[in-house]
């Protein structure tokens, strides 16, 4: 492959990756990735993704409080948040989901409030949601999201939801789950999303490809999900990483010379 691949969301901060990170970073260099961003899901863990994207230059940062942990909103992180976007290239993942015990009051008041903390620095936005789509869309709307745009993480809804998220600047990220034997929305917002809003990634740890499941994911086997959407589309997957590539960097707003 002439043009690598780019997994714009992994958490090579969280173990098991982050003990082993020397090798498995080596292993996706050998799989062709050549970009990484990693998102902050705790403030507490904002330190340790700066330590790590100060040791490898392809590694970009993002920082951003997760709906689990919405509950650490406060003044002082929301004030560090600002002081780290000058350091970074999304804010994020934030969002909303009903997964976790977390009230979704406190987490539409996280969300709100790190949108309005991407709009006033600049920067796109890693967006997490499961299940509460609507709701999601009616508050990014609100604040005005459209104005720097981003990425829907995992992006699990509608290939109709997964338009209107366009419409406002999103790209639709396509995870492992594509892969999965029992994928069927995976597979539809694969098939139907114009390429030029799609990016790739793999969540790891998490997200693992089928052909992997019961072991923990890592970068290098964003190529499975990589060759799954160019079996879905019918085309190469020199044009699936190509394009998918160039979108991260368009969305992320990216120098050709990095990453």
């Amino acid at each position: 492959m002439t043009t690598g691949l780019f997994d714009s969301h992994c958490h090579l901060d969280l173990e098991p990756l982050k003990s082993g990170l020397p090798q498995y970073l080596q292993e996706a260099t050998a799989a062709g990735v050549q970009g990484f961003v990693v998102p902050g899901v705790h403030p507490d863990g904002w330190p340790g993704i700066s330590t790590i994207v100060a040791e490898y230059p392809h590694v970009l940062p993002a920082y951003g409080i997760h709906p689990m942990h919405a509950d650490t909103l406060n003044d002082l992180n929301l004030d560090r948040l600002r002081k780290l976007s000058g350091q970074c290239v999304a804010i994020g993942e934030t969002g909303l989901d009903p997964a976790y015990t977390v009230s979704p009051e406190q987490q539409e008041v996280a969300f709100r409030e790190q949108i309005r903390v991407a709009i006033i620095c600049g920067l796109p936005l890693l967006i997490h949601c499961r299940k509460v789509f609507q709701r999601l869309l009616t508050i990014m709307r609100d604040e005005g999201a459209g104005r720097v745009g981003g990425i829907m993480h995992a992006y699990s809804g509608s290939v109709e939801m997964a338009l209107d998220f366009i419409k406002l600047g999103f790209a639709i990220s396509i995870s492992g789950t594509v892969t999965w034997d029992n994928a069927v929305k995976p597979i539809r917002v694969a098939r139907e999303i114009p390429l030029e809003h799609l990016v790739l990634e793999t969540d790891a740890p998490d997200m693992t490809p089928q052909c992997y499941r019961g072991r923990f994911n890592r970068p290098a086997w964003i190529r499975e999900t990589a060759q799954q959407l160019a079996g879905v589309r019918g085309i190469t997957l020199e044009e699936v990483c190509r394009i998918t590539t160039g979108n991260v960097r368009r969305i992320l707003r990216l120098e050709n010379g990095s990453a």
